[in-house]
């Protein structure tokens, strides 16, 4: 399949659709960036503006995970269905129907950042670089993680939070708004929040179906598939080029991040000081510097 400049369209995936938009000519010489968001269950929305980075010979693609966005919903599903391995198939299908499987980058934001790390521990011939953004190393690390960051918020909150969640009541207006706090501490400190970021988070509201099965009410209560994935034991197989990215405010903490710089050969790590979770917003003219710099590393040309 050729793609022509700055198209979007759909490709198929089995008998669903995944959703595509590419920044750019996929016919150039540089290497394609892949843009993988996070979630799961969210959507491509909050990172438009990594289109931004589509210059001279070097293309963007973003796209939305199947069971949100542009791509096939499917709110029927039981949590079985949806796995790593679906995930993972998802974007070796979308590499190889775009015709960049031997050619591209790939960026992965918080869930996406796991989920590149297994993709890359495979040792894809085509891949160049890898940018692991926010993305902790294993979810038992983000859940004791979060527990010192929730301590931590304005008194009684943690305490409402930890009531609805024993009571299984997550679904609350008082649950929604207790969440608040941590958000604006450790996901998007702007305020107020950017159209994109909301764009995406509306997206999880109105259909929740991935996100509730595989991590749960929220960012800080992970009771899904989840709960115990880790892929720290895949960060020695990996042998591209690779930029870590987190802030320091960032609900994805240093413990976190660690086990990536310690295992995988060579990654570069670096933190967003005015940053949570979304530097790509919060920062983004750092943001575009480093990861201009980054990608001129990996493609001088």
């Amino acid at each position: 399949m050729t793609v022509a400049p700055s198209a979007k369209g759909t490709v198929p995936f089995g008998e669903y659709e995944t959703w595509y938009r590419v920044t750019g000519d996929l016919r150039a010489a540089g290497p394609a960036l892949v843009v993988v968001h996070g979630g799961p269950g969210s959507t491509h929305d909050y990172l438009q503006n990594l289109s931004d980075l589509a210059e001279g010979a070097r293309s963007v693609v973003h796209y939305d995970q199947i069971g949100n966005g542009g791509s096939t919903h499917l709110p029927d599903r039981r949590a079985d269905f949806w796995t790593v391995d679906l995930f993972a198939a998802e974007l070796d299908n979308l590499l190889e129907r775009l015709g960049i499987s031997d050619n591209y980058v790939l960026f992965g934001q918080s869930w996406g950042g796991m989920l590149i790390t297994r993709h890359a521990a495979s040792r894809p011939a085509g891949l160049r670089g890898l940018v692991i953004a926010n993305s902790p190393a294993s979810y038992p690390l983000w859940l004791q993680e979060a527990k010192l960051l929730r301590d931590q918020l304005p008194p009684g909150v943690n305490e409402t939070l930890l009531r609805h969640e024993v009571a299984g009541t997550t679904d609350t207006d008082e649950y929604y708004a207790a969440m608040r706090p941590f958000y604006e501490r450790h996901v998007c400190r702007l305020s107020p929040w950017p159209r994109d970021y909301l764009a995406s988070f509306y997206e999880v509201y109105n259909d929740p179906t991935v996100y509730y099965a595989m991590n749960g009410p929220s960012e800080f209560h992970v009771n899904g598939t989840l709960r115990d994935w880790s892929v720290i034991d895949h960060c020695p197989d990996i042998n591209v080029p690779t930029l870590l990215i987190s802030g320091r405010y960032d609900e994805a903490t240093p413990a976190t991040v660690q086990p990536f710089m310690d295992h995988i050969a060579g990654a570069r790590w670096e933190i967003f000081e005015e940053s949570s979770h979304l530097p790509h917003l919060e920062e983004p003219e750092r943001f575009k510097e480093v990861m201009r710099t980054f990608l001129d590393e990996v493609d001088p040309s």
